[in-house]
This record gives C-alpha cells, sequence and structure tokens, in this order.
C-alpha cells in the first residue's frame, strides 16, 4: 500500500523511523545515499560559453568576415578608410549579440524563485530531541515539526494534527486552504490523501508532526523543477523567422559577391579592388541595421504595452502575442473578480441580498440554523489585526461567513470538535460542534449531493418532513439560481447522532445559497475581440465543470449548448490522438486540470499548429508557461517561479489587458515588415552601383563605407519610426496570420526589391552619373578614389537615395493605405528621423569632417533639381500601385 493508506504506525515502520524521529549517525548516512533536500540545476552552458555563442553564429561569422576583410582592405590600401567599416561592422555584432544575450538567463532566475520558495530551516526530531536544521539536511524518515505559517520543506505524511489546513495552491491550483487529518486515507492518488504535505506548500492554521519520505528532486515540487529545466525553451516566431531571413538574405550576398568576384577577376580587375567590391556586394546586401532597428523597436513596443498594464520580460514574446491563435487561460481572477458575493438566498422563499446587507431580524430569528451552517461550517483561518478580523481562504466562504455574521447579533465561540473535509467525490463539507444544546453538525455542499442526505426541512422557524413536492420547489430554485450563472451551495445540520453512527444522515435542509463571482467588467468585450480576431480562448481552470460553464456563458466564452467541457479525470483517459481530435471542438472548457495536464494541453495544441499563449499563476504553472509559444503570469496572484517562467506579466491580472497585448503585438508584425520593406528597399539601390560597376565598367557609384552610413546613420531613425507605428485600426478584425507564413513574403520581396528598390538605384545611378557627365567625365574613363568629380558623383548617389527614402518612409507606413490617409503626421519619430536624415546629408555633404569621413564633396543646386522629380515620381507610381492594389487585390496584393 502506499504511505497515504498506511496507519501512522505502519508508515513510520516503512521509512523505518518512529514518533520520535532518526539518530544523528542514521540521518547522515541516509544524507549520503539520498543527497540534500534541495532542487538540483541541470548542468547548462557557462555564461562565457553562452556570450560567445551569441557572436558566432552564422549571421555573425559572415560580419566578422566583412569586418576582417575591411581591416584587410585597409592594410593592402591606406586611406581608403576601410577600417571605420570594419569597427562599424563589429559594433553591429556586438549590439546584436548582447541583445540575445540575456535571455540566456531565464532558466537561472526560475530556478532561484524555485529554491527562495523551500524554507532555509525545520525543527526536527534528531536523537530524542528537537533541534533546528536546515532544509537541505532533511532526509526521509526524518520527523519534522510544523506550525501556522510554516512552509513545508519536503513531502512529508502526517502523523499528528490538530486543526491543520494547508494551503496547496501553489502545487496542485486549489485556491482553497486544504484540512489535513494523521489517519489514513482511502484515496487512490497521492496528491489527493487528506494525510499528506506537500514541499512548496504552506500550513494555514494548526499544529502538526509529520515524517518526511521525499525529498529534493524526488518531491512533487521537485519534479515541477525537472519540468521546468527540461519543458523545452520555445523559440518564438519572431526569432525564427529572423533567422531565417538572415540565412536567406546572407546566402544572397555571399552568392551574389562570388559571382561578381569571380566576373570581376575574369575581366581583369586588381585584387584588392575585387576584394572591395565583394565587401560592398555583402554590405549593400546585408541589412545591418535590421537586428538594432528591431530590438530598439521591441523595447519602445514593451513600454507601450506596461502602459497598457502589460509587462513583457522577453523581447521576442511582443511579437509571438501577435501570432497567437488560442488563449489558455485561468478563470479566476483572471476572467473574473476573485471577490464572491452572496447574491440570491432561498430560505421557503427567494431572497434578493445587496452586497453588505444582512438578514431581517425576524428572518435571521426564524433561520437561525441556516446562518449557524454558513458561519461556522468553512475552512478559513482567521489573522486577528488589531481589532479586526481578517478572514483568509476561499472567497466564497469568506463571503458567506461575512453575511452570517452581519446578520447573527454574535456568532457563537462554539468549539469545533470533528470535521470531514469536502473533496471532490463528496462535493461536500461537515463540520461537527459542542454546542450548549449537545453536538451539532452542519453541513454545506453541493445541492444534489447534500439533499440527497436531508428527510426534513427548516420552514420559517419549524422543520417538517421533506415531502416531495417540498423538494421540488427546492430542485426549481435550485435550477433558477444555476441558470442565472450562480454557484449554489446547499446548507443542512443535525444535532449529531451517536457514537459509531454515520455523521452525514438524516439531515435538516435550511436553505440554498447563490454566489456570483463578477466577471470583470472588460472580460466580454475582450472575448469578442478575440473572436473577431479569429483567436480560440479555451479556459483551463481549477474549479468544478459546472461552475466554470456557469462563468463561461456568464462572460459570453460560450455561446452554444454543445459546449465540450472535460473534467482531470476524462483528460486522463483521453490518448494523444484523442485529445487533439477533443480540441477542434468550436467551444471547449478543462476543468479540475492538474499541472502535467495543463501542458498536456498546450502540447497538444502545438502539435495541431497553433500558437499558444497560457497564463498562469503557480508554481505548478511554470512548466506550462515555459512550453507555450507565450507564458502569460499573473503579476498580482502570481507566485514568483511563475513570473520568472513566463514570457510576460500582467499588472492587474486582467484578461483584457492580454487582448490589448495581442493587438501591440500584431502591429509590432506589420511595423516589421514596413521597416523591413524601407530597408530593402535601400539595400537594392546599395547593389545596383556595385552591379552596374562589373556589368558595364563604370566607376564605382558608392563605397562601403557610403553604404553603412545610409545603414546604420541616416535611415536608422525613419526605419524605427516604422517600427512603432501605431496599429492599424482593422488590425484586430482579421484572422491571425498562418504560422507557415514568412516574415519576407513574396508580396513584399517584389514591392521592396523589384519596385521601390529598384526604382530608387536606378534614380541614384542617373544622379551618380548626371555628375560624371556634367564634369566631362566620358565612359571607359577611370577615375581615381581621389578626384574631386568622382567625390562629388558618389555624394550625388548617395544624396539621391537619402530623399528617395524621405519619401519611401511616408509610402511604407501602409502597404496598402494611401499617403493622403495614413497623412505626413501622427508619427513625430519618423518626423524627427527625417530632420535627422537631412541634417546628416548636408553634414556629409558640406563639412570638412563629413566629407573626410565618408569620402564625399560638395554638390551644386542642380543636382538637388536632378533628384527632385525622381522622387516626385516615385511617390506617383507607389500611389497609383495602392489604387490597384484597393481596386483588384487578388492580381496586384
Amino acid at each position: 500500500m502506499k504511505i497515504h493508506q498506511l496507519p501512522v504506525a505502519e508508515a513510520l515502520t516503512s521509512l523505518n523511523s518512529g514518533p520520535e524521529g532518526l539518530s544523528s549517525l542514521e540521518a547522515e548516512r541516509r544524507q549520503r545515499e539520498y543527497g540534500p533536500n534541495r532542487v538540483e540545476e541541470i548542468p547548462r552552458r557557462s555564461l562565457p560559453l553562452a556570450l560567445l555563442k551569441e557572436f558566432t553564429h552564422f549571421f555573425s561569422i559572415v560580419l566578422w568576415i566583412a569586418a576582417g576583410l575591411a581591416f584587410l582592405m585597409d592594410r593592402i590600401t591606406p586611406g581608403q578608410n576601410m577600417d571605420r567599416l570594419g569597427y562599424a561592422i563589429i559594433a553591429v555584432i556586438v549590439i546584436s549579440g548582447l541583445f540575445s544575450f540575456w535571455q540566456e538567463f531565464r532558466v537561472e532566475k526560475a530556478l532561484a524563485a524555485l529554491r527562495d520558495l523551500l524554507p532555509r530551516q525545520a525543527p526536527v526530531l534528531r536523537d530524542g530531541g528537537v533541534m533546528e536544521l536546515a532544509v537541505d539536511q532533511l532526509v526521509p524518515g526524518d520527523v519534522i515539526l510544523l506550525e501556522p505559517g510554516a512552509n513545508i520543506p519536503a513531502d512529508c505524511r502526517l502523523i499528528e494534527a490538530f486543526g491543520v489546513r494547508v494551503n496547496n495552491a501553489t502545487i496542485t491550483g486549489e485556491s482553497a486552504p486544504q484540512t489535513r487529518t494523521a489517519g489514513p486515507s482511502a484515496q487512490e492518488h497521492l496528491l489527493q490523501g487528506e494525510n499528506i504535505l506537500l514541499a512548496g506548500t504552506s500550513l494555514v492554521a494548526g499544529r502538526a508532526k509529520a515524517v518526511v519520505f521525499a525529498t529534493g528532486m524526488r518531491t512533487e515540487f521537485g519534479a515541477i523543477a525537472h519540468l521546468t529545466q527540461t519543458g523545452g525553451e520555445e523559440i518564438s516566431p519572431l526569432r525564427r523567422e529572423i533567422a531565417y531571413l538572415s540565412r536567406l538574405i546572407i546566402f544572397l550576398a555571399m552568392t551574389i559577391g562570388l559571382i561578381f568576384f569571380t566576373i570581376g577577376s575574369l575581366m581583369g580587375v586588381p585584387l584588392w579592388e575585387d576584394f572591395i567590391f565583394t565587401i560592398g556586394i555583402i554590405v549593400a546586401m546585408v541589412p545591418e541595421g535590421l537586428l538594432p532597428t528591431l530590438t530598439l523597436a521591441l523595447v519602445l513596443a514593451t513600454q507601450r504595452m506596461a502602459k497598457r498594464r502589460v509587462l513583457i520580460r522577453h523581447l521576442p514574446a511582443v511579437e509571438a502575442l501577435g501570432s497567437t491563435t488560442v488563449i489558455c487561460t485561468d478563470k479566476t481572477g483572471t476572467l473574473t473578480q476573485n471577490r464572491m458575493t452572496v447574491t440570491t438566498l432561498f430560505l421557503g422563499r427567494v431572497i434578493e441580498v445587496g452586497q453588505e446587507a444582512a438578514l431581517e431580524p425576524a428572518l435571521a430569528q426564524d433561520y437561525r440554523p441556516f446562518l449557524l451552517a454558513a458561519a461556522l461550517c468553512h475552512d478559513l483561518a482567521e489573522n486577528n489585526r488589531g481589532r479586526q478580523v481578517e478572514l483568509l481562504g476561499d472567497p466564497m466562504e469568506v463571503a458567506l461567513v461575512e453575511l452570517a455574521r452581519r446578520s447573527l447579533a454574535e456568532a457563537p465561540p462554539w468549539r469545533r470538535i470533528e470535521e470531514i473535509p469536502f473533496d471532490t467525490d463528496r462535493m461536500r463539507l461537515s463540520t461537527v460542534y459542542e454546542t450548549p444544546a449537545g453536538t451539532m453538525l452542519f453541513c454545506k455542499g453541493a445541492p444534489e449531493k447534500v439533499l440527497a442526505l436531508c428527510d426534513r426541512a427548516l420552514v420559517g422557524s419549524e422543520t417538517v418532513p421533506f415531502t416531495e413536492a417540498l423538494r421540488q420547489s427546492v430542485q426549481q430554485a435550485h435550477e433558477r439560481m444555476a441558470g442565472r450563472g450562480l454557484r449554489v451551495l446547499a446548507f443542512a445540520y443535525r444535532p449529531a447522532p451517536a457514537a459509531g453512527e454515520p455523521l452525514e444522515q438524516e439531515l435538516i435542509f435550511a436553505g440554498l445559497a447563490g454566489l456570483a463571482d463578477p466577471p470583470r467588467p472588460e472580460v466580454p468585450e475582450a472575448l469578442r475581440k478575440c473572436r473577431n480576431a479569429g483567436i480560440k480562448v479555451i479556459m483551463v481552470t481549477g474549479d468544478h465543470p459546472r461552475t466554470a460553464l456557469a462563468i463561461a456563458r456568464d462572460i459570453g466564452l460560450v455561446h452554444t449548448p454543445a459546449v465540450r467541457v472535460i473534467s482531470g479525470e476524462q483528460l486522463k483517459r483521453l490518448s494523444a490522438t484523442q485529445l487533439q481530435l477533443a480540441l477542434d471542438a468550436p467551444e471547449i472548457i478543462f476543468a479540475r486540470v492538474s499541472a502535467d495536464q495543463k501542458m498536456r494541453i498546450v502540447t497538444a495544441l502545438k502539435h495541431k499548429q497553433q500558437i499558444v499563449a497560457v497564463t498562469g499563476d503557480g508554481v505548478n504553472d511554470a512548466p506550462a508557461l515555459k512550453t507555450a509559444h507565450i507564458g502569460i503570469a499573473m503579476g498580482i496572484a502570481g507566485t514568483d517561479v511563475a513570473r520568472e517562467a513566463a514570457d510576460m506579466v500582467l499588472l492587474d491580472d486582467h484578461f483584457a489587458s492580454i487582448v490589448n497585448a495581442v493587438e501591440e503585438g500584431r502591429a509590432v508584425f506589420d511595423n516589421i515588415r514596413k521597416f523591413l520593406t524601407y530597408i530593402l528597399a535601400h539595400n537594392v539601390a546599395e547593389l545596383m552601383p556595385y552591379l552596374a560597376f562589373v556589368l558595364f565598367s563604370i566607376p564605382l557609384a558608392l563605397t562601403p563605407i557610403q553604404v553603412l552610413a545610409i545603414d546604420m546613420g541616416t535611415d536608422s531613425l525613419t526605419a524605427l519610426g516604422l517600427g512603432v507605428e501605431k496599429p492599424n485600426p482593422q488590425v484586430m478584425a482579421r484572422p491571425p496570420r498562418p504560422p507557415r507564413e514568412r516574415l519576407l513574403n513574396r508580396r513584399l520581396a517584389l514591392r521592396a526589391y523589384a519596385f521601390l528598390g529598384l526604382f530608387e538605384g536606378l534614380a541614384a545611378l542617373a544622379a551618380f552619373l548626371f555628375v560624371l557627365h556634367s564634369g566631362g567625365w566620358r565612359y571607359g574613363q577611370s577615375l581615381p578614389p581621389t578626384d574631386p568629380l568622382y567625390l562629388q558623383a558618389t555624394t550625388a548617389c548617395l544624396s539621391a537615395i537619402v530623399v528617395l527614402q524621405i519619401v519611401n518612409v511616408f509610402l511604407c507606413r501602409s502597404a496598402t493605405r494611401s499617403l493622403f490617409v495614413t497623412g505626413l503626421r501622427g508619427n513625430a519619430l519618423i518626423l524627427w528621423g527625417v530632420l535627422l536624415e537631412v541634417a546628416l546629408i548636408l553634414l556629409f555633404n558640406y563639412t570638412a569632417w563629413g566629407n573626410s569621413l565618408l569620402g564625399t564633396a560638395p554638390i551644386g543646386a542642380c543636382v538637388w533639381l536632378f533628384i527632385l522629380p525622381f522622387a516626385a515620381a516615385l511617390l506617383i507610381l507607389e500611389e497609383t500601385r495602392k489604387w490597384l492594389a484597393a481596386r483588384w487585390p487578388r492580381r496586384t496584393g
């Protein structure tokens, strides 16, 4: 038999222990065998190696090579400022690497939070006496002493218990304190044993002596810690897309660079010039500003989310929210206010009760047994704060006790002598008190369970037989109250029977109480937004199925009568395939689920190719939070472990805040595409001078350092401005994007590369050739890099790209909406970015410092006049494309 099913003496014997605990010698031997009582950490890569990894992935290696070649070229051909290009590329590598490095701290913090939950010292019986020992020295067989408020240091079996109530919320998710006794349990599962105390939980009330039977990683707490460490950290969709995009762009850059390096060699281009050309190809094709701009855009998005009561712990989670297709949410405190109030009573007739109201004195006198049952039949603990008494425990019981105390002239100070605790099979709680009139039993619970035990009823001040007609009237009242979404409890009482007879029989029905946990007022609208946005919301709760369903209907989570409700017991009997099929139900609720089951639901949804966000607040939720694409912890009710395992924290615990975050996340993805279009467009414009250099044997129109000046200088703030655009008003009126949809899709690539970028490149080359021809250059003539005419021509090419990018930033604010709709205002960062672009290009053109840094020279007004028509043409062409896209979206996109 399992230890919780054994009598106390046999439980001690099974552990080779006794009521006085172990000897020091035996404890030392067991310590060597079982190890210290602490959460062990799985060995992981050291932080220096983790930091090194961020600077050695594929994207970084290519940039390191580019920087190395730049320094090599600076040695071969001094005076070309290639060393500055190398330093600039290294700065990009460092910024990108540091952005990713801090992700490695995630597991370390979660483990630290787990360890902090365990107490540091515990009173232990050793060698026949009591001593305070560090909890990591506890071993199986140790007998420990526990008092109110104590944290449980290991998994224990009670051997003595006096009024013990334990808070298991951090492990099992049960919100109400649970009564614990020392006798053997009839439950099959250890976690349901009424004599079991679990590591990581706390003693709410009572005093106890318990024998340790599991320590360290063998405890339920340790098992959760192991799941947290090995649960598989989910890579966000954004990180996968950026990795894919980086590989794609680098592959294209390397391929094009090698092809044209070979062409240059065959054409007799000197080796060092060919190297410079190859570096230019790589620098022009690789969007060095992408990761820094992305990082800053995500940081600014997190700041906006913080104003909406959402704290983002991991930056990629911002975009992952926008990809979410399913939200698995808790009920209490997230969808509801976790503030139970008694709204309706049935005491022979239906009585509506105000939040702070008490029963009329005459009615309170007639139904005093009902009020006594409400006041005395509970599992609450009391915290005396001066003259005030704070009730700790289930808000439902708090509401009932407060109503009873307001209605009774004085709550009787009777002594509780016995209790039959609540469990999911009995669905009721009974307490026995010693009163002046004799021993009395009070019972409350689910009406169908309590009414079946009643043979009499309280009507007015008299007890009458519980006739079928009376039973039917009570049942009808119950159904009407349940139909309103109330949690309904029945109350009964009786003088306690003689010793040896069953306590819960021949009860006197006293009345019904209907309680409401008001939904958060913003939840129905948030759920409506989810439906419009194509996001499925699944309630996953530890509450009873009936309560979960009633609340779901009340808040508008479910609408059809065919909603599927699956309890934890039913879930145990479902295979992985059956669970995935069950999740196809349009409306589904999971109730009475455990920690591993919550993670199982998340895993099944991921196997169905869903992007899953899951909420949680307890230690038991940490594995599911970590397994999901996006883990959401409660900021108010959540434990440290849940917050450390999560990607984001709700500062107000509101479900509506999740929906707000999803809206921001969708906007982030849209904005990434906007600045990606913007960046790739100038990458093409930067690439075309190098292609023209090889294919048409004209001087190189743009130097590598000038390319980097655009990528990391002039276009940096405007690109960031696109990254913080406000959400499109229709962003929550469309379904989530398909999980396999690429960040760089065909439509974006055609617009950026084949349209905007191609036009900018042609305009830039035109400006370059305009200056050369105006200065007397003729095709085939070579120009030294320091020739003033060549410097002016490259400056014209650089200036043309910057001018067209100023126009382009306003065009990229929307791929479909006209500039006349989006306007020039509404984004201060873009306006500041335009001012920065103007200031920088003037600085690069007309100051000695700028000329020296970038190899530029002042250009005349005629060059600017030559460039402006191209800017106007770009505006007209893009507006025409958007107009056509609006008329024929399938044809033009």
